[in-house]
């Protein structure tokens, strides 16, 4: 009887959360996306509408898929672009990095627009959030209930599109191949990191490999 009464009251607690988070789970979920839908869009124009950053974006994205082809293996790198450059962290091997962001850049003049996608981009998993917030409000107007059968439901056809669609947007929003007249003129351990905005600052430590635009 003793063993009964503990259990009761350890896992009462957890039984009320848990209610409580189904009851209150798709009103949170309801406001997230419409952030999201706000959001994300301005992100995706923020790099649409900079030359340089589409630029710096695609190289990126190629020094990463040839880091990754040369060990034959997916990489735990991150990449973050701006309008002179852009950041690689996880490879500590400072030759090796800027060997693949050369050959990367140099691969992409002669052609090669593949490299400039990466299925793990940020582009993709903001598109993903887009399209998983845009299906619930879809269906919350439809059916006009706010229920966690929709959020299941978004996330199902997010998942089957958002893999094509964040894709689609890469190739024609957030890069451009058009790197002819583009150069690396220097890479260097990133410090200094107080004067970045938040988003640098908490960025993982790597290297800066530094563009330049002849044309």
């Amino acid at each position: 009887m003793i063993f009964l009464l503990l259990l009761y009251f350890l896992m009462m607690p957890i039984f009320l959360f848990f209610i409580i988070a189904l009851i209150f789970l798709p009103y949170g979920f309801t406001a997230y996306s419409f952030i999201t839908l706000i959001t994300v869009p301005k992100q995706i124009w923020k790099i649409a509408r900079s030359k340089n950053i589409r630029k710096n974006h695609a190289i990126e994205h190629a020094t990463i898929n040839v880091l990754e082809q040369s060990v034959g293996h997916e990489l735990n790198i991150s990449g973050l672009s701006q309008e002179n450059g852009f950041y690689i962290a996880g490879i500590q091997n400072a030759d090796m990095v800027e060997e693949a962001a050369i050959r990367g850049l140099n691969l992409l003049k002669q052609g090669h627009c593949e490299l400039a996608i990466h299925r793990r981009c940020g582009t993709d998993i903001a598109i993903a959030n887009f399209t998983t917030a845009l299906v619930f409000l879809v269906l919350l107007i439809s059916t006009g209930t706010v229920r966690i059968l929709n959020i299941i439901i978004a996330l199902i056809i997010s998942n089957l599109i958002s893999p094509y669609l964040g894709q689609y947007i890469q190739k024609y929003f957030t890069t451009s191949c058009a790197v002819q007249n583009t150069g690396i003129v220097g890479l260097q351990y990133e410090i200094g990191r107080e004067n970045y905005s938040l988003l640098y600052r908490y960025f993982p430590r790597g290297y800066f490999i530094k563009t330049e635009n002849y044309d």
